[in-house]
């Protein structure tokens, strides 16, 4: 299959937006960007198109799918919004939508049981990015849409690495530039209480932070299930990972390269003081907010770098952490599920 890559400037987004249209109105997938990361998108109701979607990433059938949707009016298609918790659920689309957060909720009977992993919820959002809306709205339909790579590797955040990713896999790729954010979507689920706030459950930390959450509601980390049947997408303890050994090093100390291999630094800010900028002669180091330490720019700039560094040749990259407060926790958690290990290597 020869996979086809049009720009979608302003000049030419019609012509992008319609041939993927055609696409997906053939059954088939199609690559599009979102202001998170590029997603593998799909009609949301044709289990033959969502089982592409499953094949192109080689996505085991258990992980469940985020079905992105054009306008707030689209919701009902999808979802069946019970009544104790309506109202959070519109005012958190009033605060959040168009943006990165997805809600987990009852699924509707039009959403095919492929989409949602066999599970009686689905996982919903609507994304800000004007191409994955305009393609929405002109299809008439819900897009089913997981990161666009390969399964349990690194997002991304730019056509050329969906192209590197899934390139003779899928027939179009929508090129829009990089991702905005570059992490994907904050996942919640919402119990309700009586005569109190609800609680979100966080089943994945994202561009929506705990801290903006806590203004509707009690934000807690969601009840651990089985593995091998994740309640909401992205729940794997192994997920966004390089193919170099990738280790996650709390402490600059810990460190203890083996003589002859060549080791990367992915790094905070890149300050040649910081002890783990100073603790080694690294093959290459990529910062994720140099000199300034910006968690936002950090956020955008991670899976870029991380895929940087896992082109480079190396023997295996080293992580340094985050502060975990704000957005540090959606780039902490994307660290850890990428690391092979919490140690340093042997």
């Amino acid at each position: 299959m020869l996979t086809e890559v049009i720009q979608a400037a302003d000049d030419d987004m019609n012509a992008a937006v319609e041939r993927a249209v055609s696409l997906l109105l053939d059954g088939d997938v199609v690559a599009l960007p979102t202001e998170t990361v590029y997603g593998l998108a799909a009609d949301a109701f044709s289990p033959a198109a969502i089982a592409k979607i499953f094949a192109s990433k080689e996505r085991p059938l258990f992980d469940p799918l985020i079905v992105h949707i054009a306008s707030r009016r689209d919701l009902a298609s999808v979802a069946q919004v019970p009544e104790s918790i309506a109202s959070v659920v519109a005012q958190l689309a009033d605060a959040f939508w168009p943006g990165p957060l997805t809600m987990i909720l009852p699924k509707s009977d039009a959403i095919p049981d492929l989409v949602t992993s066999g599970l009686a919820t689905v996982a919903v959002r609507q994304s800000a990015h004007p191409v994955m809306r305009a393609v929405g709205k002109k299809l008439g339909r819900p897009l089913a849409a997981p990161s666009a790579n390969r399964f349990g590797r690194i997002s991304p955040t730019s056509a050329s690495a969906v192209l590197k990713e899934l390139d003779g896999k899928i027939p179009l790729i929508i090129d829009a530039g990089a991702c905005s954010q570059g992490l994907e979507s904050t996942i919640i689920s919402i119990e309700p209480r009586e005569g109190k706030k609800p609680i979100f459950r966080l089943h994945r930390a994202g561009p929506i932070t705990k801290e903006q959450l806590q203004e509707f509601g009690k934000v807690e980390k969601p009840v651990l299930g089985d593995l091998h049947q994740p309640h909401a997408p992205g729940q794997l303890a192994s997920h966004y990972a390089p193919r170099t050994p990738f280790f996650l090093i709390e402490h600059a100390q810990d460190f203890r390269p083996e003589p002859g291999k060549k080791y990367g630094l992915l790094c905070y800010r890149g300050n040649p003081a910081d002890p783990h900028v100073a603790c080694h002669d690294w093959a290459q180091m990529e910062a994720l907010s140099p000199g300034t330490g910006k968690l936002a720019e950090a956020a955008v700039r991670l899976f870029y770098s991380m895929r940087l560094l896992d082109e480079a040749g190396l023997d295996a990259i080293i992580a340094e952490p985050v502060s975990e407060t704000g957005l540090g926790v959606a780039i902490m958690d994307r660290l850890r599920r990428a690391a092979h290990d919490f140690s340093p290597p042997a």
